[in-house]
């Protein structure tokens, strides 16, 4: 039990950030985000000598965060009118987005469809490889590379001009 809880200590430290950043570009609502990871540890705690032995631990974090958000949602549709995608979320502010991630960036993943935030979390927030990736979505491993790279097109397309405009301005007033 105590080698237990010393690897599981030092898994959590180690990936309570790259969990909660896949999760939170995934999702819209960051504080969800946070409550759905918290729970994700809280399982894996409770199953750990399985999730330990994963071949990608973090990435069943963020998946259990995932279907654990999907279940609520399940449970609660009938309760709770949900906003829309296109006009029901708001931007981030630099204090709900979490370290290290840049308001923008994290806005233009959110408004990725579901699946291409699921593959750039993943592949890009967590570094998992394509075939795990493929594996942990259920879907093919070419299916994860058109996705990421529809994603990465768009991504570039609406943070590219932004980031621009930010290096314009800096130049022009220094």
């Amino acid at each position: 039990m105590g080698r237990d809880r010393t690897e599981f200590s030092d898994f959590y430290k180690a990936s309570w950030d790259p969990c909660l950043r896949a999760v939170t570009a995934t999702l819209v609502d960051p504080r969800l985000a946070e409550d759905l990871v918290a729970e994700a540890f809280a399982r894996a705690w409770v199953s750990w000598r399985e999730v330990g032995a994963h071949p990608a631990p973090r990435a069943w974090v963020v998946r259990t965060a995932l279907n654990t958000g999907v279940s609520w949602w399940r449970r609660r549709r009938h309760e709770v009118a949900l906003p829309s995608q296109e006009h029901g979320h708001e931007s981030v502010s630099a204090t709900e987005q979490g370290d290290g991630l840049d308001a923008a960036l994290l806005n233009a993943v959110r408004r990725l469809p579901a699946r291409e935030r699921e593959v750039v979390a993943l592949r890009v927030f967590l570094d998992l490889d394509t075939e795990t990736t493929a594996k942990h979505l259920g879907i093919a491993a070419g299916t994860v590379r058109a996705h990421l790279s529809r994603a990465m097109s768009a991504l570039r397309q609406e943070v590219a001009p932004a980031l621009a405009m930010e290096v314009s301005q800096c130049t022009t007033t220094t």
